[in-house]
């Protein structure tokens, strides 16, 4: 019988994350902070309009683009947050989660063999996203002494005559990192000059402990060549509702709006609705989950000065990325070792791309007791290695 798979899907590798989910969840008593996804509830009142809609039987399909009225919302809300208009009718699709915004931008921009610039360590689905798209990915690795923001040299450096788009995966998963204004502004003048496109994931834009999420997509020159990818997961803990949305320009979120309506239809009537009630009435939820993360986020920067664990302060997203280089082993065989002794589970940074290598991804998606628990264990774990290397 002739081979029934497609050579490009066996050769993309299976996420690096699921291996240690999946031990974890043999291994009585273990705690995990591999999770990237909020230990809150989403906020009874968004939860009541998912079930009142399903109370009223609104169970049909929306248009392909998503309802109206959330459209509308998504529209206010970024003219809120970021200082952008969109059109609803013609500039922003409602997608199945982030991800399914992130799959079909590339496919709809990439041509076979054009080149994706994608900053690592980054989210997992950017690479294999990018292949299924028929682009070539090129790695752009960031530095921990750069507190692995992107550089308009290292973008610089690693733009061809091929380069089609750039990611801008911030703030960062696994990192924590984040790019100001400044910043931006420097990337900005690199992709105008090489006449490049822009996907900009800011699906953690709500989790910034810096001052307010800047987007590149306010910047001079960088609306009309960017996809802004966002939603409601991270921000209104609403995981399980699997809604996302992308902005831009017509021209490209009608090819977006064409891959979607054969292969989706449309993103969950119920998550819709649950959605304009987030946007209507969440920002105070959400300012109490930030602040929240903000403060574990700081309880975790302490707790590894204190054990003299070498990890730049994050400012984005709900992950911190520690250093383990000076126990000399991999990153997987650190989170193996920590796992079997401890009971404690952790991400190698190699999921994320091998720059993260000497790095461990730690969420705190996890209530304050659940963390000084995990955290006294890794003192244990850190001081054990320590004397063993004496």
């Amino acid at each position: 019988m002739r081979n029934p798979l497609s050579d490009t899907i066996v050769n993309i590798k299976p996420s690096g994350i699921r291996k240690f989910f999946d031990l974890v969840s043999e291994m009585e008593d273990a705690i995990s902070l591999g999770v990237g996804e909020p230990d809150f509830d989403t906020p009874w009142h968004i939860r009541d309009e998912g079930i009142y809609s399903l109370e009223k039987g609104r169970t049909f399909y929306t248009s392909n683009a998503g309802l109206k009225e959330l459209k509308e919302e998504i529209c206010r809300y970024l003219h809120r947050r970021i200082h952008v208009e969109y059109d609803p009718a013609d500039e922003v699709i409602v997608t199945v989660g982030g991800s399914e915004g992130i799959d079909i931008a590339m496919r709809a921009i990439l041509n076979p063999g054009e080149e994706v610039l994608i900053p690592q360590p980054s989210y997992v689905s950017y690479e294999p996203c990018a292949v299924l798209a028929g682009g070539k990915p090129v790695i752009i690795e960031l530095k921990a002494e750069n507190e692995f923001r992107l550089t308009a040299e290292e973008l610089q450096e690693a733009i061809t005559d091929k380069t089609k788009l750039l990611v801008l995966p911030f703030p960062n998963n696994p990192t924590g990192a984040i790019m100001e204004k400044e910043d931006l502004e420097a990337i900005a003048q690199v992709i105008i000059e090489h006449d490049i496109f822009v996907l900009s994931d800011e699906i953690y834009s709500e989790l910034s402990y810096k001052g307010d999420h800047v987007s590149i997509v306010s910047l001079p020159g960088m609306r009309e060549r960017t996809i802004l990818i966002n939603g409601f997961s991270k921000s209104y803990a609403m995981t399980g509702w699997r809604l996302g949305y992308a902005c831009g320009s017509k021209e490209i979120i009608e090819q977006m709006l064409k891959i979607h309506q054969f292969a989706i239809m449309c993103a969950p009537t119920t998550s819709q609705y649950a959605a304009v009630e987030a946007l209507r009435n969440g920002d105070e939820d959400v300012a109490k989950m930030r602040e929240a993360y903000n403060q574990r986020r700081r309880y975790l920067v302490h707790a590894f000065k204190e054990m003299k664990l070498d990890c730049f302060e994050p400012y984005g997203a709900f992950y911190v990325f520690p250093c383990i280089k000076e126990f000399g082993m991999t990153s997987e065989e650190f989170a193996n070792r920590f796992l079997e002794e401890e009971k404690v589970a952790v991400v190698p940074g190699t999921a994320f791309g091998d720059c993260g290598e000497g790095f461990l991804r730690i969420s705190y998606a996890y209530s304050l007791e659940d963390l000084k628990v995990a955290l006294g264990k890794l003192q244990n774990f850190v001081s054990r290695l320590r004397s063993e290397q004496r």
